[in-house]
Formats: C-alpha cells, structure tokens, sequence
C-alpha cells in the first residue's frame, strides 16, 4: 500500500479529488484534514496559506493513474503530489487492493 498525498485550496477541492478517484477506483481510501496552515516558498518570497490534506490509500500500480488524476483536476498551477509507501497488516493491504480495483495479495 501507498499513500498519495496534496494539499488543496479548499474542503471542497479535496472532496472532489477524494470522490474523483475513489469513483474511478483509483483509491481505496481518501483522508481529509482541514486546517492545515503551509508555508512555502513561492515566486521569491515566502507565502502562507490555509490549505486542507489529502491523503489517498492505493496500490502501487495505481499510483500512476491516480497521480495523473489529481494533477488534471487540481486547480492550483503546480501541486505538488507526493507519495510513499507505508507499512500495514496483511488485512489492510488485501482490503486495499480489492476495493481500489486491484488483484487480491
């Protein structure tokens, strides 16, 4: 399992994101956290935003897809997407495959 993971501008960004992908079975899993506060280097100077986390539990061979989802409908110019794989149970993992359209492990 991976987690793919952005940030967006708005709760309703993130739920589009969320549904988008887990309509499509890209992911098994979408988490919200709202009132997140990023700071960041931008266009030469350092900005401050209230953003909201998202974070995508999926397969590694969705990661692709999934990327490629959430960079098409992100508004924001250059999200930055990332991922990593994460430990969990041989039950989440199974879990995880089945219902983000994947083959069982």
């Amino acid at each position: 399992m991976i987690h793919v993971s952005t940030t967006c501008d708005s709760l309703e960004t993130a739920q589009m994101l969320a549904r988008a992908a887990l309509e499509m079975r890209l992911a098994a899993c979408a988490n919200i956290v709202p009132g997140v506060v990023s700071l960041f280097h931008w266009q030469g100077g350092i900005a401050e935003e209230a953003e909201v986390a998202a974070t995508f539990k999926t397969p590694e061979a969705k990661r692709d897809a999934l990327v490629a989802l959430i960079a098409e409908l992100h508004p924001y110019d250059l999200p930055v997407i990332t991922w990593e794989t994460v430990g969990c149970k041989p039950e989440a993992e199974r879990w995880c495959q089945e219902e983000a359209g994947g083959s069982s492990v």
